[in-house]
């Protein structure tokens, strides 16, 4: 488990993709209690055509965060190309803890105040919000999505014998244990499917990893998951891990391109004032 004293620096990682309309919303979550504990908020926009920079910049004044930075990828290196800049970004700058939060606000920053208040975070070494756990909050979530869900949960629960309770939400929190080694999390897939093989991954390298239950809320969000190509590529996964650990383990699922997962700041605020 994460050895990590009390002194966390914690990174926020909010990666978009074509959020304008949500962005806003989403950086008005980091105020109160929650931004006390943020040492830098990041928000990584992924080649969005919709003014996603430009409304998180005009929102950056809700930011109580001391260091809000706004940056845009050099290409689309999608969902988890942009995790994997994120965390080169957090391992060379001496952040113990990244904290995920996806850009298009179905998710509730709030509901990570009782695992940091509880001191999960320095005693897992990854924390995942999970939509299917008890206590959890579903709004507007189609019961077959629910269904399916939990289905793989299983599945995945039976591949890895741990108990799993979500295979990827839009909320998480991994120690620098967890995100530090960065050749194992660079191998995996830059697409969607990046967030369950991340949750095997760390299972591979006998991480602790905890779940917490979260809200989660579907509104004017627009979904990039095809559903039956999304079963068949998790099912892959799992039984990839459960059958084939050594092509698991030395395998790079990563499709032909670029993987520099490099980016460029745009704008920079202290204390919701801008800087640079």
């Amino acid at each position: 488990m994460n050895s990590a004293g009390h002194d966390d620096r914690i990174l926020l990682f909010i990666p978009c993709y074509n959020c304008a309309p949500q962005i806003g919303r989403v950086l008005s979550q980091v105020n109160g209690p929650v931004a006390s504990r943020i040492a830098e908020v990041l928000v990584l926009d992924n080649g969005s055509s919709d003014g996603t920079v430009d409304a998180a910049i005009a929102a950056a004044p809700q930011v109580a965060a001391p260091q809000l930075t706004i940056a845009r990828n050099h290409k689309n290196y999608n969902l988890g190309g942009s995790h994997k800049a994120a965390y080169r970004y957090a391992s060379h700058n001496g952040f113990t803890h990244v904290v995920t939060l996806h850009g298009d606000d179905q998710g509730d920053l709030r509901d990570l105040l009782p695992t940091l208040d509880a001191g999960n975070h320095r005693r897992f070494d990854a924390c995942m919000g999970a939509r299917f756990a008890k206590g959890s909050r579903l709004t507007n979530y189609s019961l077959v999505r629910i269904l399916g869900n939990r289905v793989f949960n299983l599945l995945f629960s039976a591949a890895s014998r741990r108990w799993v309770t979500d295979m990827g939400s839009g909320l998480n929190l991994l120690s620098e244990r967890a995100f530090a080694d960065l050749a194992a999390i660079e191998r995996l897939p830059d697409d969607l499917y990046f967030n369950p093989y991340l949750l095997l991954s760390l299972f591979d390298r006998q991480l602790a990893v905890s779940f917490f239950p979260i809200s989660w809320r579907e509104e004017d969000q627009v979904s990039n998951v095809r559903m039956t190509s999304q079963a068949f590529h998790t099912l892959g996964a799992a039984m990839r891990f459960a059958f084939s650990r050594a092509a698991f383990r030395t395998g790079d699922f990563r499709s032909a391109g670029d993987h520099d997962y490099a980016f460029t700041a745009v704008a920079a605020f202290t204390a919701g004032e801008r800087v640079g």
